[in-house]
């Protein structure tokens, strides 16, 4: 566990985090590294959308996708928006997210990933070409069960997803999702959420790990609780 975990230990680089987004949940922490963008694709559709307005406001235009509603809470000709889940197949209800980047946008664009999909995340992002993978710079991801790494078959998905990000992504930011308390395995500390920023390593280069958790810039995504610190096993 403590392996899989350090995968997850964020650095700082010289590009200083900003806030994008509202002070609760959807609001993020990416690297200040937007400039040149191309779009944001962005699955997994809220009540709100404070993230794309922030990346609209930037002149980024938003890819939504989501089967479980009708439509985006916001309106802008800035959002395209497709009743799919994202997942491992083409069919009907989802689309791989290789299939969707490339109908969506040509070949050659630089894009932000903000993935927020039920736990969906780990085959989709196991899924994915590494062509497709490289053509994001910033990758924002809600991880999802993570609870779960105390189980030796799951463990092995969620390291073989950490480890192949990790080939090509810097994690510059992590966490903690205050829905859930922070459960106890025999004196470890796990999230069951965890929200993880990725920064594409020839973006910019590793000056220390990170020491200050929660980042000066988090918010508790439940406002009216306290924000959670990150577990010592996911910090250097």
């Amino acid at each position: 566990m403590a392996r899989i975990a350090a995968r997850l230990w964020p650095v700082v680089t010289e590009k200083p985090l900003i806030r994008l987004g509202g002070d609760a949940d959807g609001g993020y922490l990416v690297p200040d590294d937007l400039e040149g963008i191309a779009a944001c694709f962005s699955p997994g559709v809220a009540a709100t959308a404070t993230f794309e307005e922030a990346m609209i406001n930037r002149s980024i235009r938003c890819f939504l996708a989501d089967a479980s509603v009708d439509s985006p809470p916001i309106d802008s000709p800035m959002i395209v928006f497709d009743r799919k889940f994202l997942g491992v197949v083409n069919d009907a209800d989802t689309t791989t997210l290789d299939s969707w980047v490339e109908r969506k946008m040509p070949a050659g664009g630089e894009f932000v990933l903000q993935m927020d999909i039920e736990g969906a995340e780990w085959a989709v992002l196991l899924g994915a070409s590494w062509e497709v993978l490289r053509s994001f710079r910033i990758v924002v991801v809600e991880l999802h069960w993570l609870e779960r790494l105390v189980d030796p078959v799951t463990a092995r998905l969620f390291d073989a997803c950490l480890a192949r990000l990790g080939e090509h992504f810097h994690v510059v930011h992590a966490h903690v999702n205050n829905c859930e308390p922070l459960l106890d395995f025999g004196g470890v500390k796990l999230p069951k959420y965890l929200e993880v920023t990725y920064l594409r390593k020839d973006r910019a280069k590793v000056q220390r790990y990170a020491t200050q958790f929660p980042h000066p810039l988090d918010r508790g995504n439940l406002p009216n609780i306290p924000d959670v610190i990150l577990p010592k096993v996911f910090r250097h």
